[in-house]
């Protein structure tokens, strides 16, 4: 075959498979066999490994994943991606058709409603037809670019047909559907491994394995529901999903126009009941005003679309038997009691837990073993116990004592003033504990050893090795070979794995360490304040408030943490085993901002608080932490905090937005 033949079959092998993909995922009505679809991929693959210099990022072929990644970047939205507001009762969907209708003197409105699926939300970008970028909401304002996971979706067209835009954005929720679920925790349990709790939470995770081959193992899906592009061609929000279809995009088939609150309440009434025979999770209903010049009149709060709400269902219960009462020991040492239930279905789930919360919970539904109780899923995912049936309460029944000691080391249980959990202080021998800090000191957000899981932590504390995350550090190839079902192969990847990680910022050792109340926001804004571990471990109550949001108990967190002996002797390992106990400074970019002092409060489109305070540093200016005479601009953005505000009206402060801060550096 020449070269002119071999990119030519290469082209329409990929439309052909494209077209097959679009009729088996997205319309169920296949037009080949699988075997004659296999046959067209491995032609396709075969042609592509022969011909590189042709192979296209949106190939067929990447629906099986491409080359593993080293991480995922973190990319500002173009447009935020906003919450919407919720309502549980026909009385605020009354009120907020009447807000819209009085203000723009209408008699009915026309509405767009559609299913609230339980996923994950993504924004997709498509060029000349082609997906360019998939980012997960993130934070709203910044979210992790994945798209080569979102690759490997079948029900997702990667290469559009018909008249789309040249450039536009398409948002959506991935998930995956009940039967999907059930079969990944069957072959989860056929190997012996933890099952997943619900599908909402395997579709989140999925999207952000750093392999994409093992992505494209996932059974997710995808449905798209709002267009976003700059030439407004499209007078509808219905129209827009209608062109999106044509152009193979998978949109939701139950949405529906309604004219009028009447027949949006029919719409409610009917998925209220019909959701209960989806074959996926759904909590609600998202009701869009659908005139799109409209929507632009009615904008946006700060949090918000002013032309959308999300009714929720009201949750179902199940009415159940209660068997028993466990105890579970988190990593904090926090005990959380849990229902032994017998098993009942639930929203197309069988249910055999439900949390407790803690011990005031108990007394509050006056629980006990024995009873009939009524079971709800909080938010259709975390089954929880909210009523007992006293009508079948008999006379023999007694009140639930709590345990008093660790039902896993038997240490003593303490419960400190105002707190309603109750805590095992046996911080350096209770196992679940230290399983559990090793669990989350490894995680992605922490230190990334990607090759230590939930089931490794708990081996490597039982064999006495690991009492702390600083005893990773020196493990031994000998001591990994030791253990039972432990190859070479894997033995080296967490050695690897481990040295890998002695170069992760010192942000992350510090949110990884697990100090009570540092999360990944907090440790990031403590590295960025005081450079250094050992900096950090001197610093007083008064200079840990200073810190943007740290609060009094999260300062009396910290120094109750450096204030045992165990800790500063980690700390200290932690540096002499070579770990980032530093932040690495920034170069100087210019002079541009020196001598002039900056308080920033509020909430920013473009960047973070944290990256604002870069930016002024990295160009000479000061940061402080409240407005005083010294105090040159006040840099406000959305939600700032009011005393901040009047004060600096008071002395005479210059206000400046985010883009007028911008246009500073260029002045």
């Amino acid at each position: 075959m020449d070269l002119f033949d071999a990119q030519q079959r290469m082209q329409a092998l990929s439309q052909a498979l494209n077209e097959h993909n679009y009729r088996y995922y997205v319309l169920d009505e296949p037009s080949i066999s699988d075997r004659e679809f296999d046959a067209l991929l491995a032609e396709l693959a075969e042609l592509e490994k022969a011909y590189p210099q042709w192979v296209s990022p949106n190939s067929p072929t990447q629906k099986v994943g491409g080359q593993a990644l080293d991480g995922f970047q973190t990319v500002l939205h173009k447009r935020p991606m906003m919450s919407l507001g919720n309502t549980y009762s026909y009385e605020d969907l009354d009120e907020f058709d009447q807000r819209i209708r009085k203000a723009k003197g209408l008699e009915d409105i026309e509405y767009n409603c559609e299913l609230k699926i339980d996923g994950l939300a993504i924004a997709l970008h498509y060029q000349n037809g082609q997906l360019a970028q998939a980012l997960t909401r993130g934070d709203g304002s910044q979210g992790d670019d994945v798209t080569e996971n979102a690759r490997t979706l079948r029900s997702l067209q990667t290469q559009l047909s018909g008249n789309y835009p040249e450039e536009f954005e398409i948002r959506g929720e991935i998930f995956m559907h009940r039967k999907g679920f059930e079969k990944l925790n069957a072959q989860r349990a056929e190997s012996g491994e933890n099952l997943y709790a619900n599908p909402r939470n395997v579709a989140s995770g999925s999207l952000k394995l750093k392999d994409p081959k093992e992505v494209a193992k996932r059974p997710l899906d995808i449905v798209l529901y709002q267009v976003l592009e700059d030439q407004n061609r499209f007078k509808k929000h219905s129209e827009s999903l209608e062109a999106a279809a044509s152009w193979g995009l998978k949109t939701a088939k139950e949405s529906r126009v309604c004219h009028g609150l009447s027949e949006v309440k029919a719409y409610l009434d009917h998925w209220n009941q019909a959701r209960k025979n989806l074959g996926y999770d759904t909590d609600g209903v998202v009701i869009k005003v659908n005139d799109k010049a409209l929507q632009a009149e009615l904008g946006f709060t700060a949090k918000v679309p002013r032309w959308a709400i999300a009714y929720k269902f009201e949750t179902e219960a199940a009415h159940t038997r209660l068997l028993g009462i466990s105890y579970q020991v988190g990593r904090t040492g926090a005990i959380t009691p849990v229902a032994e239930l017998d098993p009942v279905s639930l929203l197309g789930t069988t249910v055999k837990r439900a949390s407790l919360h803690n011990a005031n919970e108990i007394e509050r539904l006056d629980v006990r073993v024995g009873d009939w109780v009524f079971v709800e899923k909080g938010g259709e995912i975390i089954p929880k116990i909210v009523g007992v049936d006293l009508s079948k309460r008999g006379p023999e029944s007694q009140p639930h004592l709590y345990i008093h000691e660790c039902p896993e080391c038997g240490t003593g249980l303490i419960r400190n003033e105002g707190e309603a959990q109750h805590y095992c202080p046996n911080a350096l021998a209770c196992p679940p504990q230290m399983a559990g800090r090793i669990e989350h000191f490894v995680s992605r957000k922490a230190m990334d050893i990607q090759s230590i899981g939930a089931e490794m932590a708990e081996d490597l504390v039982q064999t006495g090795w690991i009492k702390n995350p600083a005893d990773l550090y020196t493990l031994s190839f000998e001591q990994l070979m030791s253990m039972e079902r432990m190859g070479e192969k894997s033995a080296q990847n967490i050695l690897d794995g481990i040295a890998a990680s002695k170069t992760q910022p010192f942000e992350r050792l510090l949110f990884g360490w697990g100090i009570r109340y540092v999360g990944e926001t907090v440790a990031k804004k403590l590295a960025a304040h005081f450079g250094s571990l050992q900096t950090l471990m001197q610093a007083d109550f008064d200079q840990l408030i200073e810190v943007d949001e740290i609060g009094e108990r999260i300062a009396e967190a910290v120094i109750a943490h450096f204030s045992q002996e165990r800790n500063r002797d980690i700390a200290q390992r932690f540096e002499e085993l070579g770990l980032q106990t530093q932040t690495l400074k920034k170069e100087k970019q210019s002079d541009a901002l020196a001598g002039k002092t900056f308080v920033i409060s509020g909430v920013f489109a473009k960047h973070s608080r944290d990256e604002i305070k870069e930016i002024i540093e990295a160009n000479g200016g000061k940061v402080a932490s409240g407005v005083s005479a010294k105090t040159s601009y006040l840099v406000a953005g959305d939600g700032m905090g009011p005393s901040k505000l009047e004060k600096a009206e008071k002395l005479g402060v210059t206000l400046l937005s985010e883009d007028e801060f911008l246009a500073l550096l260029d002045t």
